[in-house]
């Protein structure tokens, strides 16, 4: 199959990175819908798991809609991605749960893959980008959920909703610490020390990725620098052949004149003689 658009099914055989970060992010989704279904929650935490599934749903549209605007083929795009635009609709779980297409056609990408880690490789700031979204959301999403469940009812605490809850959790995770919300259990504050923990390297990621935009030479400016060696190369062997071949043209018209300048010194004593 022929490349349509750059976000859509670029290659049969090798999923990019950011499509293996919107499986993620469908898996956890999924799970979510699950626990909001069967599970028995209270109010808040309900709430809770809405907002962040909520919060999925537009990254799975923003996805859609900037693959689409970037897609050569808008019908061939739309015809392969419909799904996931009903996948993306919010409050719904019956839609929601058609994300389950979405991951099972990413892991038939998977098994039809020679080769998953050489593609991540080759596109390290994709793979370091989906996996700096997968993560953010999954540790707000771990840590709001888990300090709600273990704040809410405690005495002194003041992490009671789900808007505090997720308040805290960026502001942890974020290593501002304005401390307006804090945790008063002994689970609490272990939670918040793996969430601070986790914060600093997750922005200690982002830094480093920001060096490497630039300072670290990107995959395509390298191959067409590769390209262009190539092509100066190329350039100087043809250019070398021509001069030699007029080299060659030259001697040989000079050996011409030289054989003839020889059969008329020839013929020249050849007639003194007679």
């Amino acid at each position: 199959m022929t490349d349509k658009t750059p976000w859509s099914l670029r290659t049969l055989g090798t999923p990019s990175p950011f499509e293996m970060a919107m499986m993620l992010l469908s898996l956890l989704s999924v799970i979510i819908v699950l626990v909001m279904t069967f599970g028995r929650l209270d109010s808040e935490t309900y709430r809770l798991l809405f907002f962040v599934d909520t919060s999925i749903c537009m990254i799975f549209m923003i996805n859609f809609f900037i693959g689409l605007v970037r897609a050569r083929d808008k019908r061939f795009f739309i015809r392969h991605h419909w799904i996931d635009f009903i996948a993306s609709i919010p409050a719904i779980e019956a839609l929601r749960m058609a994300r389950l297409f979405q991951i099972l056609r990413v892991i038939r990408l998977i098994r039809m893959s020679r080769s998953l880690l050489l593609p991540l490789i080759k596109q390290r700031k994709q793979a370091t980008l989906a996996s700096l979204l997968v993560a953010m959301v999954t540790i707000l999403t771990l840590a709001s959920v888990i300090i709600l469940i273990v704040e809410s009812g405690t005495e002194g605490a003041n992490i009671q909703t789900a808007e505090q809850a997720i308040w805290w959790a960026l502001v942890t995770i974020s290593t501002v610490g304005y401390g307006d919300y804090y945790p008063v259990t002994t689970a609490g504050h272990i939670i918040g020390g793996i969430v601070i923990v986790s914060g600093v390297s997750f922005f200690g990621v982002i830094s480093g990725y920001m060096a490497s935009v630039f300072v670290a030479p990107d995959e395509t400016e390298r191959q067409e620098r590769q390209e262009a060696h190539k092509a100066e190369i190329k350039s100087e062997l043809e250019l070398a052949l021509a001069r030699m071949e007029e080299n060659q043209q030259k001697m040989e018209q000079n050996q011409a004149q030289m054989l003839a300048k020889i059969a008329e010194l020839k013929q020249v004593i050849e007639t003194r003689n007679n």
